[in-house]
Order: structure tokens, then sequence, then C-alpha cells
């Protein structure tokens, strides 16, 4: 790969992956915008791998706190806020990863329209502003209970249409439910965890199955640029969202949107 292009897709993997304005399309929109060659399954793989590093790095108090805390529970010791919060990222993990089993050719097949991530960018863009200015935001994560875990998980789910926006519509479904911006974003990230190994797998499978050659110092290189880019990412989003709310990426979500129409249609 072209120097270059490997600091670029990486930077916007690690940027994107964390705002509500949809890694995925962004990874696949860049290439066909400028005209450069796929960048390969590998290179998927590596900055996926920077931005689960970023994430783990980032909360790994929060991690460590929750992960024993839920051995506690499976002992016996009961539901505590960090157990029950661990739970919630599992049960809300489920219709993603049965919705990714189920329709995973269709969508990489059909959903990868240009026209579709338009769209989506713009609708799902609306419904994140709509939550934003709309919803009560008196709520944290600690005060998250089953149903909470059930509605934010199946909108994860939605996730799966390009250009919708993991980030995005996990954190429309918090502040839908109360939450502050802040904590909506907080456990959108938390969530990510289990989803990006998943999808680290998926694409590790199909990298092993592809007998082309590898290009480690691309790889490498994007990794770190992934996991660096995405670590600030996170800092500052969690630092600002709550003065400057969801309205600059609503702006930046139609605009892309409009300009999608307009190049494809």
């Amino acid at each position: 790969m072209d120097l270059l292009h490997v600091v670029w897709l990486a930077l916007l993997q690690g940027l994107t992956e964390f705002l509500p304005i949809s890694s995925s399309a962004h990874l696949i929109l860049a290439p066909a915008l400028l005209g450069w060659a796929d960048q390969g399954i590998a290179f998927d793989v590596a900055v996926h791998v920077g931005t689960l590093i970023a994430v783990v790095a980032y909360f790994r108090h929060d991690i460590r706190a929750m992960f024993f805390a839920w051995l506690g529970s499976l002992g016996g010791k009961g539901l505590t806020p960090p157990a029950l919060l661990a739970w919630g990222v599992i049960v809300a993990t489920i219709p993603a990863a049965l919705a990714g089993l189920l329709f995973k050719g269709w969508i990489e097949t059909v959903l990868r329209s240009p026209l579709v991530i338009a769209g989506a960018t713009i609708f799902f863009g609306l419904v994140l502003l709509w939550a934003d200015k709309t919803c009560t935001q008196a709520r944290d994560d600690t005060q998250l209970g089953w149903r909470d875990f059930i509605v934010i998980g199946l909108a994860q789910a939605l996730a799966l249409i390009p250009g919708t926006s993991r980030s995005g519509i996990t954190m429309t479904a918090g502040l839908a439910l109360g939450l502050t911006r802040e904590a909506a974003a907080r456990f959108s990230f938390l969530m990510s965890i289990p989803i990006i190994v998943a999808s680290g797998l998926g694409v590790v499978k199909d990298m092993v199955e592809d007998t082309g050659p590898v290009d480690y110092t691309a790889l490498g290189l994007g990794t770190l640029i992934a996991a660096v880019s995405a670590f600030i990412c996170i800092h500052y989003f969690l630092a600002y969202i709550q003065k400057i709310g969801m309205l600059p990426f609503v702006i930046y979500r139609v605009l892309l949107g409009l300009l999608l129409f307009a190049v494809f249609i």
C-alpha cells in the first residue's frame, strides 16, 4: 500500500469508529471517491485491532472492575452496578451478532451501495438530532436496566446497514432512553469492544483464506495510527460532548449524504 493511503485510512478508521458518523461508510467511500485501490482484508483487520487497543486502553479500569464484578455475579455475589453493566454489554451485543450471522451476505452485497449509505447517513443523523434535542438526558450509565440493554442492543443491530453508524445509533438509543450525552457515549464505547472483536475475527477468517501477499509494514503502521487517533478521539469526545451536543455531527452527516447523492445519482 502507498504510505499516504495507509496514514489517511488508518486516521479515518481511528477517528470515525467512535464518532457518530459511520466508520464503515467512510472506509467504503474513501477509496471509491479518491480512486484508490481497495486496501484489502488484512489492512481492515489491522485498523480494527488499533481501535480495539484504544478503547480497551482508555476504559481499562472500568473494564477490569466490570470483569471481576461479572465473575462475582456468577459466583453468587449479586449484581453490583459494574456487574450489571458487564451483563448489559453482553445482552446488548446479542441482537447485532445474530443479525450479522443471518444477514451478512445480503448486507455485504445489496447494502454496500453509495445511495444506501447516503440515505442512512442523513436519516439516522436526523434521528440522532431528534433524540439529542427532545429527550430528558437525566440518567447515567449506572442506572441502565435490562429493558434498556435490549433496546440499545436492537438499535446496534441497525448499524449493520452501512451509513447508520454503530456509535451513532447506540448513542441515539441511549439518549432516547434518557441518558446524558456522556453516559450514552460511554456505554456505546464499551459496547464496541465485543463487536470490534467479533467483526475482526470474521475478517481474520477471510484473511487466512486469502493467499495474496501481506504488507506487514503497512499493517503495523495502520494499527499504530488507528490506535493513537482513536484514543485521542475517545478522550476529547467524552470531554466535550456534553457541551457541544450532537448538532455538529448531524450537520456533517447531512452534508455528506447530500454530497453522495449528488455524486452517485
